[in-house]
């Protein structure tokens, strides 16, 4: 499979109060188009910086990180803003929906932003909001539904065009064990059908073992974690 991301010799430092902190140095690594990989680590070891790189919303302070070649940190902002929304998909451990409004206009926000019209892209939303099973919960109010029915929402919102890549943090993290299994078999059922490249920070080392490849982020560097089964 062709290389979509890749990391040469990257290093991200943090000004401190008293000295500068440096998270990682000299991580050099790739991602295969159509791959799922786990980042996992313990809290406070950069798993999300290591993702806010990859979404392009934080730069390196040396060394380059590529998606599809190209050099991320050389995109204006405008670029990176059209990147961010045309080519990811993000879902997090806190969903950010918008409570005023229903699941479907939810999803639709992102081709929104983007310029579309509410009429044009809600048949595709509710085409979204159906496949990850919420076809009887199209115009439920954000507030009405549990907790794993808005994750499947934030979701279906992620992968409403039809993204190259989601960046998953922590999706299970706020989920009781039964529906966070149940959110981990769509994700890797989406990574399969849609032929997406999922990426997911995960203290879940359940929901890693499930994925193509693991790596594991301690002390500044990536080891690779072998929990296939």
């Amino acid at each position: 499979m062709p290389v979509l991301y890749k990391f040469e010799n990257v290093q991200r430092t943090f000004q401190g109060a008293s000295e500068d902190i440096t998270i990682f140095n000299d991580l050099t690594f790739q991602v295969e188009a159509g791959a799922s990989l786990a980042i996992v680590g313990a809290s406070g070891s950069g798993k999300s910086t290591l993702l806010h790189l990859m979404g392009a919303l934080d730069a390196p302070t040396s060394g380059s990180v590529f998606f599809d070649g190209q050099d991320l940190a050389l995109m204006d902002e405008t670029q990176k803003a059209y990147f961010r929304n045309k080519t990811l998909g993000f879902i997090y451990q806190f969903h950010h929906l918008l409570p005023e409004f229903s699941a479907e206009e939810n999803v639709a926000m992102p081709a929104l932003i983007a310029g579309d019209k509410l009429a044009k892209i809600l048949p595709k939303a509710k085409i979204m909001l159906t496949k990850v099973g919420l076809a009887d919960r199209l115009t439920a109010k954000i507030s009405t539904l549990s907790g794993g029915e808005r994750q499947r929402v934030a979701i279906a919102r992620a992968i409403l065009q039809e993204p190259k890549v989601l960046l998953a943090d922590e999706p299970t993290g706020n989920l009781d064990e039964h529906t966070g299994q149940q959110i981990e078999e769509l994700l890797l059922s989406l990574n399969k059908e849609l032929g997406t490249t999922l990426i997911v920070v995960t203290h879940n080392l359940e929901l890693a073992s499930h994925l193509d490849r693991c790596l594991e982020l301690k002390a500044g560097k990536l080891l690779e974690l072998n929990l296939r089964r």
